[in-house]
């Protein structure tokens, strides 16, 4: 298997299968969503598209950000500790974000497409494994010029140790984490909007046994779960 590291910036292709990561927060949020009970996630890029596709799915609930900031108008922010303790049964997200979003959308036409976080890398590493793509690109949607971005690229460097059956520095990877320009808004506990939760709730390295791929319906991008048998764990929370 060649696995092919992308960033935003790169152009996209059709590929056989990319796989697009975002630790802080938008999949890590997706996770505790599908946890809480949620049936499917929507993948939208605008606010616009997000009220739109509210008007075909009625009872859909809108959740999101921009610039990770809370959208006003929508039901749920992109914050997992929000999610945590919901009971979201059944319910259809509608998904909006800044990085993870966006780069779904710029790879939607690979033929295989998924979502991971550090909660449930192992699990997506099976999942790839399971499908045995000759290539598969890991996108790290929160890299930003000035730094920004190594939670994602950690998450990466992980999925890619995983991938090659090396054994992994899950502290480092914690501490990559944690020291990232993103880590360092969830350190003040009075913050609402980057709650330090978010943080430890992102750093539980396969936390869930579920894989989160996207497949195309239509026009749209739609995620669930997928249950996945994780083997042997090569992490620990």
């Amino acid at each position: 298997m060649r696995i092919i590291r992308a960033a935003p910036n790169t152009s996209p292709r059709s590929v056989e299968m990319a796989v697009i990561i975002d630790v802080l927060r938008a999949f890590t949020t997706a996770c505790y969503a599908f946890q809480a009970g949620a049936d499917s996630i929507l993948i939208c890029g605008t606010i616009e598209e997000a009220f739109s596709l509210r008007k075909q799915f009625p009872k859909a609930l809108l959740m999101g950000e921009v610039n990770g900031i809370p959208i006003p108008e929508f039901d749920l922010p992109n914050s997992p500790s929000s999610i945590e303790t919901m009971d979201l049964s059944g319910k259809q997200l509608i998904l909006r974000t800044t990085a993870g979003s966006q780069s779904v959308l710029r790879w939607k036409d690979s033929s295989l497409l998924g979502a991971v976080s550090l909660c449930n890398v192992t699990a997506t590493m099976n999942w790839i494994s399971r499908k045995s793509p000759a290539e598969v690109v890991i996108v790290a949607s929160g890299v930003f010029d000035d730094g920004w971005g190594d939670e994602d690229l950690a998450c990466g460097d992980l999925l890619e140790e995983l991938l090659n059956e090396r054994e992994p520095d899950i502290p480092l990877v914690i501490q990559r984490v944690r020291a990232s320009k993103s880590g360092h808004h969830y350190e003040d506990a009075n913050n609402q909007v980057f709650p330090p939760h978010d943080l430890d709730l992102a750093t539980r390295i396969d936390q869930f046994d579920f894989a989160l791929p996207i497949r195309r319906e239509g026009d749209l991008l739609i995620m669930r779960k997928e249950l996945i048998l994780l083997k042997e764990k090569k992490t620990s929370k």
